[in-house]
């Protein structure tokens, strides 16, 4: 999770990261920050509120983490990171692991579908960094098993998903009881209204920094719109998986989607996994590692779980759904691409959904260029041109004007023949 796209020409030396910390990054290879992180890390170092903005796969987690443990192996308190999904905060509390051990800070992670008790007992070895998710959070908090009185850095990873995902009252419920004189960092692939309500009302005088435009896709991704219609969906994902063959991530609308997507891959014998809310954690555990190991070659997902797939190597990410919310498909692209590699997003839309592919160009500033495959008849969008939407044909034109007349004759009381002249 912290390797991400090098910045050329620039090093760690020079953004006031200690000496322990800079030869930890030199074993692990890492000798070039990211764009993000060469801007937040300082500014995180010095205790400065940032607001950083910045794609998914750009080294966000590196970001912070590196700030939070220098500040904690100087002085005390802890570290509380909210993130908004369970595999998201597993995966940052293994990049903490790579770094924090040398310098004794403990960790635990309090996420949904997880023992309560074995959190209990983690609690009790007194860690210094928290990782949590809101809901998990809460529950704790209610039952006294947690105290945030000496919380001096707060993290809010992925706000805007956050947001959402309709966390907003227990993050004002966790803010209500964190002390009001810490630092606070806030992550965020988009930033919307409500995140700069955020901002303006918990952090103090914030430093903004952007590496890219607000909603727009991560470079080195080549982004692809086949439109095809429904009931043939199933088999042009199956004509494409034979094209490519190494790792790809499957996004469905709904968790009854990704489940019949699954059953179809596992008949035409592809390894294929699914990750949604409906699964356990264990379950969604072990296809999250299956996936990363190569036990299974597709992982098909939707985009409350997709929060926390952070792989690198991931060949193709197919939308076999268009998002329903048209943010999401800036996240779910992210999730290929990554550390500097190519990517390839796919995206199937049915020739009803014109409009939706319209929002997602508005948003990432840039036209999805439309593929056809050989095997498969040419569709059009029904309402849909990169200026104007398509006339309708002339017979349709016809039959409409001729509704009109007839629900107009109807609403006047006319007959539909003419009317007989008076004898």
């Amino acid at each position: 999770m912290l390797q991400s796209p090098q910045q050329p020409n620039v090093s760690f030396d020079g953004l006031g990261i200690a000496p322990k910390i800079l030869e930890i990054l030199d074993r692990m290879r890492f000798t070039h920050p990211t764009p993000i992180q060469h801007k937040a890390i300082p500014l995180g170092i010095e205790g400065k509120d940032v607001i950083g903005v910045a794609q998914t796969g750009t080294g966000k987690t590196l970001a912070f983490a590196i700030p939070i443990i220098q500040h904690l192996s100087q002085r005390k308190g802890r570290a509380l990171i909210l993130a908004p999904t369970r595999e998201l905060a597993i995966q940052i509390n293994e990049a903490f692991g790579k770094i924090a051990p040398s310098f004794g800070v403990r960790t635990v992670v309090i996420i949904g579908g997880a023992s309560m008790s074995v959190q209990l007992s983690a609690l009790r070895r007194n860690p210094r960094v928290i990782i949590a998710t809101p809901g998990r959070l809460v529950d704790h908090i209610s039952r006294r098993t947690i105290l945030l009185a000496d919380v001096s850095v707060l993290v809010l990873d992925e706000a805007d998903r956050m947001l959402d995902m309709g966390f907003m009252p227990q993050i004002e419920r966790i803010l209500r009881v964190i002390p009001k004189n810490r630092q606070t960092m806030l992550f965020s692939a988009t930033i919307s209204r409500e995140v700069m309500k955020i901002a303006s009302a918990y952090m103090k005088l914030p430093v903004h920094v952007e590496v890219a435009p607000s909603g727009t896709a991560a470079k080195g991704i080549i982004q692809e719109l086949f439109i095809v219609r429904k009931e043939a969906k199933k088999e042009l994902l199956l004509k494409l998986l034979e094209q490519y063959r190494g790792p790809v991530l499957v996004f469905s609308r709904t968790k009854i989607g990704a489940r019949k997507i699954t059953r179809l891959l596992r008949s035409a014998g592809h390894r294929a996994a699914e990750i949604h809310s409906d699964r356990s954690l264990n379950q969604r555990k072990e296809a999250l590692e299956g996936f990363k190991t190569g036990r299974y070659r597709i992982l098909t997902a939707t985009d409350i779980a997709a929060r926390g797939i952070d792989i690198i190597g991931i060949e193709l990410v197919l939308n076999y759904d268009i998002p329903e919310d048209t943010e999401n498909y800036v996240h779910r692209i992210g999730r290929t691409g990554r550390a500097g590699h190519e990517g390839r997003a796919i995206s199937f839309a049915t020739p009803e959904q014109g409009g939706d592919v319209r929002n997602i160009e508005r948003l990432i500033k840039t036209s999805l260029p439309i593929i056809e495959h050989p095997g498969f008849p040419r569709e059009r969008f029904t309402y849909y041109s990169s200026t104007r939407p398509q006339r309708p044909r002339f017979h349709t034109m016809r039959r409409d004007k001729q509704r009109r007349r007839e629900k107009h004759r109807r609403q006047s009381g006319q007959h539909y023949n003419r009317p007989h002249k008076p004898s």
